[in-house]
């Protein structure tokens, strides 16, 4: 029965086939993250800071982005899971409009609200050089990043259609060349090495743009290697009718609030932590760094369920789609919490070579606990909810992300940092407080299987009297 509970072979296999190559391309990408930092902080405190409060405004546009790739994700899989290629098809261009759209959208928000957002994370009025620098810093590495976005925006159009096919391989090589591209990029314009004019933190922006080009170019050409000839119909991609539309916003609509709620949310969050000390600032920087890495294995675990669970429930086999879901949410936390013991056991090496000393470190390592204990919890809701995403459940854990968000975790972090003045760490600590209680309430939800709620007409009509039963779903 044990055995039959974890899974077989093929079950692994294809967990395997989907999460190694997300979790390579991660895993890379938040190694350069970190490398990134360390050049970027070499030019100065005010340096790092402008970088760190410049990408977490334009995380607002990138979780846009993500909230309706998710959404129009939910018919992707279950369409190549019945093997209806003209659904695909129609996702792919929802897709595209969305991308165009938020891209355009974006972009002029940032250009007339940039410079307002970013002295938002100031500490007060400046009452000196230092603030002065970070903004005019911020602002340079922001407006050059603007140029950045619809090439994003692109890659994950198409990077998100290869994966729901299976073809994981191809946004990984794109990502790798970007990531190698950044890095190289930034040796060349952060430093003027190579002839080129130092640039310092706009030579870092420049970097990510050029980056950003190269991934989109290298994934459009492995798109047409891959034999998905229709994601270079362009002609095709701009057909529509109110229909189609309204049918794809039903279930994207409420993700794609999700997910801007829970980007301002944690800009707030983020604004008011930089309220507190200057040790404190740089060791948060320091800490969404690593945070990445988590990232990295969480991504691996969310697209792996997304596509596994997805695909069977637009195929009508139910059972197996039950299984594969409580399976890879146990797996993620697994995985999860070895990486935070690891993190945890090598932080001393870690932050030292990240610049953290004295003060900055103890509040770093502070932070990182914290937040490797919380993180076990906290990316089994969001694998729970990109499962019910997948399955055709838009609203379950979106609803109880942005409740628990907007009237729980704000007004707990608000308070305890702007109002009692409390220590950093017992404010850090308090972003997470929400996620034990969600995970009770959506592991009910997964395990009454109610959020499986297919779009295709095989997976309709296989719901008809359909009731979750462990044992079967214990054999697929």
């Amino acid at each position: 029965m044990f055995s039959r509970f974890i899974g077989n072979k093929a079950f692994y296999k294809s967990v395997l086939t989907l999460l190694i190559p997300i979790i390579i391309q991660q895993f890379i990408t938040s190694f350069v993250s970190l490398l990134d930092n360390v050049m970027v902080g070499s030019l100065g405190t005010e340096a790092i800071s402008a970088a760190s409060i410049a990408n977490q405004v334009m995380m607002v546009f990138c979780l846009a982005v993500f909230g309706g790739m998710s959404g129009a994700g939910i018919y992707g899989a279950q369409f190549f899971g019945k093997g209806d290629m003209d659904g695909m098809r129609h996702t792919f261009r929802f897709k595209m409009y969305f991308g165009v759209l938020i891209s355009a959208a974006a972009v002029l928000i940032y250009l007339i609200f940039g410079e307002s957002f970013i002295a938002s994370f100031l500490r007060g009025e400046s009452n000196g050089g230092d603030l002065d620098l970070t903004l005019r810093s911020g602002c340079n590495y922001l407006y050059i990043m603007l140029w950045g976005l619809p090439p994003f925006a692109l890659v994950q159009v198409y990077a998100g259609t290869l994966r729901e096919s299976g073809e994981t391989r191809a946004p990984m090589f794109a990502g790798i060349c970007a990531i190698l591209t950044n890095l190289f990029g930034n040796w060349v314009l952060i430093f003027g090495n190579l002839g080129a004019p130092a640039l310092g933190v706009r030579g870092a922006a420049l970097a990510t743009v050029i980056a950003q080009a190269v991934s989109c170019l290298v994934v459009l050409v492995e798109a047409r290697r891959s034999g998905h000839r229709y994601l270079l119909a362009v002609r095709r991609h701009f057909r529509w009718s109110r229909r189609f539309v309204s049918v794809y916003l039903k279930k994207c609509f409420p993700i794609i609030c999700n997910e801007v709620l829970i980007g301002l949310g944690n800009m707030v969050i983020n604004i008011v932590l930089g309220r507190q000390p200057e040790e404190a600032i740089a060791a948060l920087a320091v800490l969404r760094t690593l945070e990445g890495l988590v990232i990295g294995f969480f991504a691996g675990f969310s697209n792996a369920s997304s596509v596994l669970v997805g695909t069977e429930v637009g195929a009508g086999r139910l059972d197996v789609a039950y299984g594969r879901a409580w399976r890879l949410v146990y797996l993620c936390q697994g995985f999860i919490a070895l990486l935070g013991v690891t993190l945890v056991a090598l932080h001393t090496p870690i932050l030292t070579v990240m610049g953290m000393r004295g003060e900055s470190f103890r509040l770093a390592f502070g932070m990182l606990a914290i937040y490797l204990a919380a993180a076990v919890i906290r990316m089994g809701n969001w694998t729970q909810n990109d499962t019910f995403r997948a399955a055709g459940d838009a609203t379950t854990g979106t609803v109880l992300e942005i409740i628990f968000m907007w009237l729980m975790v704000l007004p707990c972090v608000c308070i305890s940092g702007l109002v009692l003045k409390w220590p950093t760490l017992a404010v850090f600590a308090l972003c997470y407080v929400d996620e034990p209680i969600r995970y009770v309430m959506m592991h009910r939800h997964l395990y009454k299987g109610k959020w499986i709620r297919p779009v295709t007409p095989e997976g309709r009509a296989a719901l008809s009297g359909w009731k979750p039963d462990r044992e079967k779903a214990c054999a697929g």
